[in-house]
Protein backbone atom coordinates (compact mmCIF):
# COMPACT_ATOMS: atom_id res chain seq x y z
CA UNK A 1 0.00 0.00 0.00
CA UNK A 2 1.16 3.55 -0.68
CA UNK A 3 2.62 5.14 2.45
CA UNK A 4 0.89 8.52 2.03
CA UNK A 5 -2.56 6.93 1.71
CA UNK A 6 -2.01 4.79 4.80
CA UNK A 7 -0.78 7.80 6.78
CA UNK A 8 -3.87 9.78 5.78
CA UNK A 9 -6.14 6.92 6.83
CA UNK A 10 -4.32 6.69 10.16
CA UNK A 11 -4.62 10.39 10.99
CA UNK A 12 -8.29 10.27 9.98
CA UNK A 13 -8.65 7.39 12.46
CA UNK A 14 -6.99 9.49 15.21
CA UNK A 15 -9.35 12.36 14.48
CA UNK A 16 -12.69 10.61 13.95
CA UNK A 17 -12.41 7.40 15.96
CA UNK A 18 -9.94 8.07 18.77
CA UNK A 19 -10.94 11.75 18.82
CA UNK A 20 -7.52 13.05 19.73
CA UNK A 21 -6.98 16.79 19.94
CA UNK A 22 -6.48 18.69 16.65
CA UNK A 23 -2.99 19.66 17.80
CA UNK A 24 -2.01 16.01 18.35
CA UNK A 25 -3.41 14.96 14.98
CA UNK A 26 -1.52 17.78 13.26
CA UNK A 27 1.72 16.78 14.99
CA UNK A 28 1.35 13.11 13.99
CA UNK A 29 0.46 14.10 10.43
CA UNK A 30 3.58 16.27 10.25
CA UNK A 31 5.76 13.48 11.69
CA UNK A 32 4.47 10.92 9.19
CA UNK A 33 4.90 13.36 6.30
CA UNK A 34 8.52 13.79 7.36
CA UNK A 35 8.93 10.02 7.57
CA UNK A 36 7.44 9.64 4.10
CA UNK A 37 10.03 12.05 2.71
CA UNK A 38 12.83 10.10 4.37
CA UNK A 39 11.42 6.79 3.12
CA UNK A 40 11.74 8.27 -0.39
CA UNK A 41 8.92 6.50 -2.18
CA UNK A 42 9.08 3.16 -0.35
CA UNK A 43 5.81 1.29 -0.12
CA UNK A 44 4.40 0.80 3.37
CA UNK A 45 5.46 -2.86 3.59
CA UNK A 46 9.01 -1.97 2.48
CA UNK A 47 9.74 0.22 5.50
CA UNK A 48 11.94 -1.55 8.05
CA UNK A 49 13.27 -0.85 11.52
CA UNK A 50 16.48 0.39 9.89
CA UNK A 51 14.44 2.89 7.84
CA UNK A 52 12.88 4.24 11.01
CA UNK A 53 16.20 4.42 12.84
CA UNK A 54 17.74 6.30 9.91
CA UNK A 55 14.81 8.71 10.01
CA UNK A 56 15.37 9.49 13.69
CA UNK A 57 19.13 9.76 13.16
CA UNK A 58 18.58 12.39 10.47
CA UNK A 59 16.28 14.30 12.82
CA UNK A 60 19.03 14.17 15.45
CA UNK A 61 21.51 15.58 12.94
CA UNK A 62 19.13 18.47 12.31
CA UNK A 63 19.35 19.29 16.01
CA UNK A 64 15.77 18.42 16.92
CA UNK A 65 15.01 18.34 20.63
CA UNK A 66 14.71 15.07 22.52
CA UNK A 67 11.03 15.76 23.15
CA UNK A 68 10.45 16.08 19.40
CA UNK A 69 12.37 12.86 18.71
CA UNK A 70 10.33 11.06 21.35
CA UNK A 71 7.10 12.30 19.76
CA UNK A 72 8.26 11.26 16.29
CA UNK A 73 9.10 7.77 17.55
CA UNK A 74 5.71 7.53 19.28
CA UNK A 75 3.96 8.59 16.07
CA UNK A 76 5.79 5.93 14.05
CA UNK A 77 5.12 3.20 16.62
CA UNK A 78 1.41 4.06 16.78
CA UNK A 79 1.11 4.24 13.00
CA UNK A 80 2.76 0.90 12.25
CA UNK A 81 0.97 -0.87 15.11
CA UNK A 82 -2.31 0.36 13.63
CA UNK A 83 -1.30 -0.63 10.09
CA UNK A 84 -0.38 -4.13 11.31
CA UNK A 85 -3.69 -4.50 13.16
CA UNK A 86 -5.52 -3.40 10.00
CA UNK A 87 -3.72 -6.06 7.95
CA UNK A 88 -1.87 -3.55 5.78
CA UNK A 89 1.57 -4.97 6.64
CA UNK A 90 2.64 -8.48 7.71
CA UNK A 91 5.10 -7.27 10.37
CA UNK A 92 5.32 -4.21 12.61
CA UNK A 93 8.73 -2.50 12.11
CA UNK A 94 8.10 -0.06 14.95
CA UNK A 95 8.02 -2.63 17.76
CA UNK A 96 11.69 -2.15 18.68
CA UNK A 97 11.97 1.52 17.77
CA UNK A 98 13.29 3.66 20.60
CA UNK A 99 14.16 7.34 20.87
CA UNK A 100 16.26 9.35 23.34
CA UNK A 101 14.45 9.74 26.63
CA UNK A 102 12.98 13.14 27.29
CA UNK A 103 14.90 15.26 29.72
CA UNK A 104 12.90 16.04 32.83
CA UNK A 105 12.15 19.73 33.14
CA UNK A 106 10.04 20.96 36.00
CA UNK A 107 7.04 23.14 35.09
CA UNK A 108 7.05 26.89 35.64
CA UNK A 109 5.15 27.61 38.85
CA UNK A 110 4.28 30.88 40.60
CA UNK A 111 4.24 31.15 44.38
CA UNK A 112 1.02 31.51 46.39
CA UNK A 113 1.88 35.09 47.35
CA UNK A 114 2.62 35.98 43.74
CA UNK A 115 -0.72 34.57 42.59
CA UNK A 116 -2.53 36.47 45.32
CA UNK A 117 -0.90 39.73 44.26
CA UNK A 118 -1.59 39.05 40.57
CA UNK A 119 -5.28 38.29 41.09
CA UNK A 120 -5.74 41.20 43.50
CA UNK A 121 -4.38 43.52 40.80
CA UNK A 122 -6.75 42.04 38.24
CA UNK A 123 -9.69 42.50 40.57
CA UNK A 124 -8.72 46.14 41.12
CA UNK A 125 -8.38 46.67 37.36
CA UNK A 126 -11.92 45.34 36.87
CA UNK A 127 -13.42 47.51 39.62
CA UNK A 128 -14.44 50.27 37.18
CA UNK A 129 -16.68 47.82 35.29
CA UNK A 130 -14.74 47.61 32.03
CA UNK A 131 -16.16 44.47 30.34
CA UNK A 132 -12.81 43.19 29.05
CA UNK A 133 -11.16 43.71 32.44
CA UNK A 134 -14.02 41.84 34.12
CA UNK A 135 -13.66 39.01 31.61
CA UNK A 136 -9.88 38.84 32.03
CA UNK A 137 -10.18 38.69 35.81
CA UNK A 138 -12.76 35.89 35.58
CA UNK A 139 -10.65 33.91 33.11
CA UNK A 140 -7.52 34.13 35.24
CA UNK A 141 -9.40 33.18 38.40
CA UNK A 142 -10.91 30.16 36.64
CA UNK A 143 -7.67 29.02 35.01
CA UNK A 144 -5.95 29.06 38.38
CA UNK A 145 -8.94 28.13 40.52
CA UNK A 146 -9.94 25.07 38.48
CA UNK A 147 -6.62 24.18 36.85
CA UNK A 148 -8.22 23.80 33.43
CA UNK A 149 -6.55 23.87 30.01
CA UNK A 150 -6.85 26.92 27.77
CA UNK A 151 -8.83 24.87 25.22
CA UNK A 152 -11.25 23.86 27.98
CA UNK A 153 -11.63 27.48 29.09
CA UNK A 154 -12.32 28.74 25.56
CA UNK A 155 -14.79 25.91 24.93
CA UNK A 156 -17.00 26.71 27.91
CA UNK A 157 -20.61 27.73 27.32
CA UNK A 158 -22.80 29.51 29.85
CA UNK A 159 -24.74 26.31 30.53
CA UNK A 160 -21.51 24.56 31.54
CA UNK A 161 -21.20 26.80 34.58
CA UNK A 162 -22.91 26.17 37.92
CA UNK A 163 -22.18 29.12 40.19
CA UNK A 164 -24.28 27.75 43.05
CA UNK A 165 -22.25 24.55 43.23
CA UNK A 166 -19.07 26.28 42.07
CA UNK A 167 -18.41 23.74 39.33
CA UNK A 168 -17.82 23.84 35.59
CA UNK A 169 -18.37 21.09 33.03
CA UNK A 170 -15.38 20.97 30.67
CA UNK A 171 -14.56 18.91 27.60
CA UNK A 172 -11.02 17.59 27.92
CA UNK A 173 -8.67 15.69 25.66
CA UNK A 174 -10.22 12.85 23.71
CA UNK A 175 -13.65 14.46 24.12
CA UNK A 176 -13.74 13.33 27.77
CA UNK A 177 -16.11 15.38 29.88
CA UNK A 178 -15.45 16.09 33.54
CA UNK A 179 -16.74 18.35 36.30
CA UNK A 180 -14.18 20.62 37.94
CA UNK A 181 -14.64 22.63 41.15
CA UNK A 182 -13.55 26.22 41.72
CA UNK A 183 -13.48 28.46 44.77
CA UNK A 184 -15.15 31.57 46.07
CA UNK A 185 -12.87 34.16 44.41
CA UNK A 186 -13.45 32.56 40.99
CA UNK A 187 -17.19 32.43 41.64
CA UNK A 188 -17.24 36.13 42.59
CA UNK A 189 -15.22 37.09 39.49
CA UNK A 190 -17.47 35.01 37.25
CA UNK A 191 -20.60 36.51 38.81
CA UNK A 192 -19.33 40.04 38.22
CA UNK A 193 -18.41 39.22 34.63
CA UNK A 194 -21.80 37.62 33.89
CA UNK A 195 -23.67 40.52 35.45
CA UNK A 196 -21.68 43.51 34.20
CA UNK A 197 -19.13 42.36 31.64
CA UNK A 198 -20.62 39.77 29.33
CA UNK A 199 -23.82 41.70 28.50
CA UNK A 200 -21.69 44.57 27.17
CA UNK A 201 -19.68 42.17 25.00
CA UNK A 202 -22.84 40.43 23.77
CA UNK A 203 -24.11 43.82 22.55
CA UNK A 204 -21.13 44.01 20.18
CA UNK A 205 -21.81 40.63 18.58
CA UNK A 206 -23.29 40.22 15.10
CA UNK A 207 -24.94 36.97 16.23
CA UNK A 208 -25.94 35.65 19.67
CA UNK A 209 -23.49 33.25 21.28
CA UNK A 210 -23.76 30.66 24.03
CA UNK A 211 -20.04 31.02 24.78
CA UNK A 212 -19.12 31.89 28.35
CA UNK A 213 -16.11 34.03 27.50
CA UNK A 214 -16.44 36.47 24.63
CA UNK A 215 -13.91 38.45 22.63
CA UNK A 216 -14.00 42.20 22.11
CA UNK A 217 -16.31 41.75 19.09
CA UNK A 218 -18.71 39.45 20.90
CA UNK A 219 -17.56 36.10 19.48
CA UNK A 220 -16.08 33.19 21.41
CA UNK A 221 -12.73 34.16 22.89
CA UNK A 222 -9.79 32.35 21.29
CA UNK A 223 -6.68 30.73 22.79
CA UNK A 224 -4.43 33.42 21.33
CA UNK A 225 -6.17 36.13 23.37
CA UNK A 226 -5.82 34.05 26.54
CA UNK A 227 -2.15 33.38 25.83
CA UNK A 228 -1.56 37.09 25.38
CA UNK A 229 -3.28 37.92 28.66
CA UNK A 230 -1.38 35.33 30.69
CA UNK A 231 1.96 36.26 29.14
CA UNK A 232 1.38 39.92 30.01
CA UNK A 233 0.49 39.39 33.66
CA UNK A 234 2.40 36.23 34.61
CA UNK A 235 5.76 36.40 32.81
CA UNK A 236 7.10 39.25 35.01
CA UNK A 237 6.15 37.32 38.14
CA UNK A 238 7.75 33.97 37.30
CA UNK A 239 10.71 35.52 35.51
CA UNK A 240 10.22 33.60 32.27
CA UNK A 241 10.47 35.08 28.80
CA UNK A 242 7.66 32.93 27.45
CA UNK A 243 4.82 31.68 29.61
CA UNK A 244 1.30 30.59 28.72
CA UNK A 245 -1.96 29.54 30.38
CA UNK A 246 -0.54 26.10 31.17
CA UNK A 247 1.66 27.75 33.79
CA UNK A 248 -1.50 28.56 35.76
CA UNK A 249 -2.53 24.90 35.49
CA UNK A 250 0.90 23.84 36.74
CA UNK A 251 0.63 26.35 39.56
CA UNK A 252 -2.84 25.18 40.58
CA UNK A 253 -1.76 21.53 40.68
CA UNK A 254 1.37 22.29 42.68
CA UNK A 255 -0.52 24.42 45.20
CA UNK A 256 -3.13 21.67 45.61
CA UNK A 257 -0.42 19.14 46.46
CA UNK A 258 1.38 21.62 48.69
CA UNK A 259 -1.90 22.02 50.56
CA UNK A 260 -2.24 18.28 51.16
CA UNK A 261 -4.52 17.21 48.30
CA UNK A 262 -4.47 13.53 47.34
CA UNK A 263 -2.55 12.81 44.13
CA UNK A 264 -5.44 10.89 42.57
CA UNK A 265 -7.86 13.71 43.37
CA UNK A 266 -5.53 16.13 41.59
CA UNK A 267 -5.39 13.70 38.66
CA UNK A 268 -9.19 13.76 38.40
CA UNK A 269 -9.36 17.55 38.66
CA UNK A 270 -6.76 18.00 35.92
CA UNK A 271 -8.24 15.28 33.72
CA UNK A 272 -4.98 13.36 33.31
CA UNK A 273 -5.39 9.91 31.77
CA UNK A 274 -2.31 8.65 33.63
CA UNK A 275 -1.28 9.17 37.22
CA UNK A 276 2.30 9.37 36.00
CA UNK A 277 1.51 12.66 34.28
CA UNK A 278 0.28 14.12 37.56
CA UNK A 279 3.30 12.89 39.49
CA UNK A 280 5.53 15.56 37.94
CA UNK A 281 3.94 17.97 40.41
CA UNK A 282 5.16 15.94 43.35
CA UNK A 283 8.68 16.66 42.08
CA UNK A 284 7.86 20.35 41.91
CA UNK A 285 6.62 20.28 45.50
CA UNK A 286 9.73 18.38 46.62
CA UNK A 287 11.99 20.90 44.90
CA UNK A 288 10.17 23.79 46.54
CA UNK A 289 10.39 22.11 49.93
CA UNK A 290 14.11 21.50 49.49
CA UNK A 291 14.68 25.12 48.43
CA UNK A 292 12.82 26.36 51.51
CA UNK A 293 14.90 24.06 53.71
CA UNK A 294 18.18 25.28 52.22
CA UNK A 295 17.19 28.90 52.80
CA UNK A 296 15.78 28.50 56.31
CA UNK A 297 17.61 25.73 58.16
CA UNK A 298 20.86 26.69 59.89
CA UNK A 299 22.37 23.26 59.14
CA UNK A 300 21.26 23.11 55.50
Amino acid sequence: MEFAAAAQAFTDHLDRVRRLSPATVRAYRSDLRDLGETADGLALEQITLDTLRDWLWRATQRGEARATLARRAAAARSFFAWAHEEGMIPHDPGLRLVAPRRGRTLPTVASRDAMTRLLDRQRAAAADGDPVALRDHAMLELLYGAGIRVSELCGLDIDDLDLDRRTARVMGKGAKERIVPFGGPAADALGAYLTRGRPALVARAAHPSASLFLGVRGGRVGPRAVYGLVAEVLAPIVGAETVGPHALRHTAATHLLDGGADLRAVQEILGHASLGTTQIYTHVSAERLAATYRLAHPRA
